[in-house]
């Protein structure tokens, strides 16, 4: 097991650096989380927090915020959403993707339970009973039985999304359904649910206190929570944390109520009157692509959202401090402001005040963010991943999964045509145009940049990359992110010159991670587990963003002024 209060990505990994041209910062602090979803108190009196999104459970000591790793990303557990304490201590894991509930004894051994429960979420022990629910529609609730191995025994189907439940003071199980906006409870016996309350805004996680209140968590951008007096009036509260999406939360000995989000991760005490007390910060799940607009504003594609870097703080000295490979002068990095709650966010351009979307599970959108409008742009496609925009309202998207290179334009009838630019790709990741229009995509399997030419043939720009990824064309130069080496490589488009322009990017998998089973796109018709994506874009002034997904930051690399383009700087950083 590894400790660690501030980067996921490990606390001994070098800060990224530039030996050229570039100084290099980050725009927010990383996140100690990747996302934080299931949370309940061990034994052992700290807060287990499962990531769904990393295959990772971590321990959280709510008095310092320190943070374990205690189930890593590659052990047998793919995609944790939930997960729940028995009565000897043993910790039960809802693995949603693959459809498995695990049990993982005091001694850190794992033993699979079930692997008939399909999208599992909601988990609970009451006594030495282990129950679990279905987060789909028609979802079931089921009795598991760890010890003897019996099937699983379906107490109640038709749910309409489960999702976090517990046993309430009458004894009864409670949990959402998250498509109704409902609470249903139902005995651990079995028989016929009751419908307990209605119209709650978007329920994810139903808990109580230990004085027997029910308190329900919305998924929602304003963090609502509503308290409800079952055993009284039947009243209700509405708690306002400003938590944009909650997703969990469990009460320690002294009755304080500490809350995840699947949005931003984080740990977080939310006191009755919604004052909080940041315990683990919140930040960037990802993020996945970036990208900038005319005024400046950076934008992150970060999986169930579209968030940013908040206004950069104005100061001087040495940054993050000595060490970190952060520029002197340029200020401390700030926080992250969630601009819309987006499931799902993968790719993204802007240009003319839209942004442009990609979801690996299909689809193309366009957002406006004056009017909040969505357009479809295009749907049912193969992990659509890197996009960019094209004058005229045109877009270009790498179809990952298909091989191919998409244009989408409007058409004259008002709607979208799709056209093939380029098929028979390997594994294309991003997209990106030059000046002149021309094409350029990045294929991670082939280890390539490639220029794709009028008649749909790909001609090689550099080879023998390492897993590439983020792409950008400017001023005769192609910069793309080598996920496997962590660096920025730049190549002159005229005499085809490389140059590693940032190392120890914290981009890809933290460094000591073994081989880990990849979680699948989709688990029974429902989204599944993105693939990580770390994204580059070119800002008006100059500089280039970078999306640090290792340790969710957004990076910014600024020309020195003292450099050329080509030409190497005084190693300051080492």
């Amino acid at each position: 097991m590894t400790g660690s209060a501030g980067s996921r990505y490990g606390a001994s990994v070098p800060a990224p650096r530039s030996r050229t041209r570039w100084a290099v910062r980050r725009l927010n602090s990383p996140n100690p989380l990747w996302g934080s979803n299931g949370v309940a108190f061990g034994p052992d009196g700290r807060l287990y927090a499962a990531q769904f999104l990393a295959g990772k459970i971590s321990a959280v000591d709510t008095a310092t915020g320190d943070v374990e790793t205690v189930v890593p990303m590659d052990g047998p557990v793919q995609s944790p959403d939930d997960l729940a304490f028995g009565a000897d201590g043993s910790m039960y894991v809802a693995d949603l993707v693959p459809g498995r509930v695990w049990r993982r004894s005091p001694s850190g051994t794992y033993r699979l339970v079930s692997d008939q429960v399909k999208v599992p979420n909601g988990i609970t022990c009451v006594g030495d009973r282990l129950f679990v629910n279905e987060m789909r529609m028609n979802g079931r609730l089921l009795e598991l039985f760890p010890d003897s191995g019996e099937p699983p025994r379906v107490l109640t189907e038709g749910l309409a999304l489960g999702n976090a439940m517990q046993q309430g003071p009458d004894g009864c199980l409670y949990y959402p359904h998250m498509v109704t906006g409902q609470v249903w409870r139902l005995s651990p016996d079995g028989g016929e649910p009751d419908l307990v309350a209605d119209g709650v805004h978007e329920p994810v996680a139903v808990r109580f206190d230990l004085g027997g209140a029910m308190l329900v968590l919305s998924r929602g951008a304003a963090g609502l929570v509503t308290r409800v007096d079952l055993h009284g009036t039947g009243a209700r509260s509405l708690i306002t944390s400003g938590l944009a999406g909650l997703d969990n939360a469990a009460f320690d000995a002294e009755n304080r109520m500490f809350v995840s989000s699947f949005a931003s991760g984080g740990i977080t005490e939310l006191h009755p009157d919604g004052r909080t007390r940041e315990v683990v910060p919140r930040g960037l799940d990802g993020p996945y692509g970036v990208t900038v607009d005319l005024a400046g504003r950076v934008y992150a594609a970060d999986h169930y959202r579209v968030a940013g870097p908040e206004a950069e703080e104005e100061g001087e000295g040495e940054g993050e401090g000595e060490g970190e490979g952060e520029e002197s002068g340029q200020g401390a990095p700030g926080g992250v402001s969630t601009h819309v709650l987006r499931p799902f966010a993968h790719g993204i351009s802007a240009d003319g005040g839209l942004l442009h979307l990609t979801s690996q599970y299909g689809e193309v959108t366009t957002f406006d963010p004056v009017r909040g409008t969505t357009r479809v742009r295009a749907t049912g496609l193969r992990r659509p991943t890197g996009i960019a925009a094209r004058p005229g309202g045109g877009l270009v998207v790498a179809e990952t999964d298909a091989g191919r290179v998409l244009a989408i334009d409007l058409a004259a009838d008002g709607d979208d045509r799709v056209t093939v630019l380029a098929e028979g790709l390997p594994r294309p990741v991003d997209v990106a145009l030059d000046e002149d229009g021309r094409v350029y995509v990045s294929d991670e399997e082939l280890g390539a940049v490639l220029l794709l030419g009028d008649d749909g043939r790909a001609l090689p720009v550099a080879g023998g990359l390492d897993a590439p990824q983020g792409l950008v064309v400017r001023e005769g130069e192609v910069f793309v992110v080598e996920t496997g080496s962590r660096t920025l490589r730049a190549v002159s488009l005229a005499t085809g010159e490389q140059r590693v322009d940032a190392e120890d990017l914290a981009v890809g998998l933290p460094p000591g991670t073994g081989p880990r089973v990849r979680p699948a796109l989709f688990a029974q018709g429902m989204p599944g587990v993105a693939h990580p994506f770390a994204g580059l874009a070119a800002a008006p002034d100059g500089s280039l963003l970078l999306s640090a997904n290792g340790e969710g930051t957004v990076l910014r690399l600024t020309p020195r002024q003292s450099s050329s383009s080509t030409g190497r700087t005084p190693d300051a950083e080492q």
